[in-house]
């Protein structure tokens, strides 16, 4: 399954309950790592771990809040509690819902803007606040944050989605530049457009394809497999020398 992760080795998949969190999770678990699946939602983040475990690896699950500061603090404490310590950390969380209500600069109801940013942006520095000591304290550790393509090209909506995923770029910049010299990496990852179950299973399936297809130079769409397997080599010992790039993951949509 591509490269290990260090046996008995502890990340976090903050929004691992389903699609690229999920994917990415267990391909962790079947590479060694001991898996703390955290998500809002409880339910879908346990099915995630009782994937892991059927597959004997070592998984807990934890319901938690990437609005919510308290509660990412709490996910920590549980990590610790439970192995120990963090020696990796995936952001993946984001709420989806809201994306409907992502129109343009001039229509967007602020509040849009607001919850956007505070999940995708201040979840994740909220996210790195807690686990970068803790990395430093075990000799180094590793840090991948979810991107978008949509960071790097114009599109006529989703401009608060847009904005916070280039916001990941710079924080993923600045962590890597604070702490590279301690021993931890922070990159980031930016999917195209993947399949993940939940767009497979949208009516309008077919047309998103084509149309996605359109945009890029590969003769499929993506699988929420190929991200999983690049976030678990920039997690691993193979991307050891591999530090804030924020890498395109898109069948060459996006090429610079």
């Amino acid at each position: 399954m591509g490269a290990p992760g260090p046996d008995g080795k502890v990340a976090v998949v903050a929004g691992g309950a389903t699609g690229l969190g999920a994917a990415t999770a267990v391909r962790l678990g079947a590479q060694g790592w001991r898996v703390v699946v955290g998500d809002l939602r409880e339910t879908d983040a346990a099915g995630t771990s009782e994937k892991i475990a059927a597959a004997g690896g070592v998984a807990l699950a934890v319901a938690f809040d990437l609005a919510d500061p308290v509660s990412v603090a709490g996910l920590f404490e549980q990590a610790i509690r439970r192995f120990g310590g963090v020696d990796a950390l995936f952001n993946v969380g984001a709420d989806m819902r809201t994306l409907r209500h992502d129109t343009d600069v001039v229509d967007i109801d602020l509040e849009i803007w607001d919850r956007v940013m505070t999940v995708s942006l201040r979840g994740y520095l909220s996210t790195m606040k807690h686990a970068i000591p803790l990395m430093v304290g075990r000799g180094g550790g590793a840090i991948v944050n979810m991107s978008s393509a949509a960071a790097f090209q114009g599109e006529p909506t989703r401009p608060a989605y847009a904005a916070s995923k280039a916001g990941i770029g710079a924080l993923t910049r600045h962590v890597a530049t604070r702490w590279g010299r301690e021993g931890v990496r922070c990159n980031a990852v930016a999917p195209g457009f993947t399949a993940t179950e939940a767009i497979r299973s949208a009516p309008q399936w077919p047309d998103l394809e084509k149309a996605a297809l359109g945009r890029m130079h590969s003769p499929r769409v993506g699988e929420p497999a190929d991200i999983a397997a690049a976030v678990a080599f920039l997690l691993s010992d193979d991307g050891a020398w591999i530090n804030g790039q924020v890498i395109n993951i898109d069948g060459g949509t996006i090429l610079r």
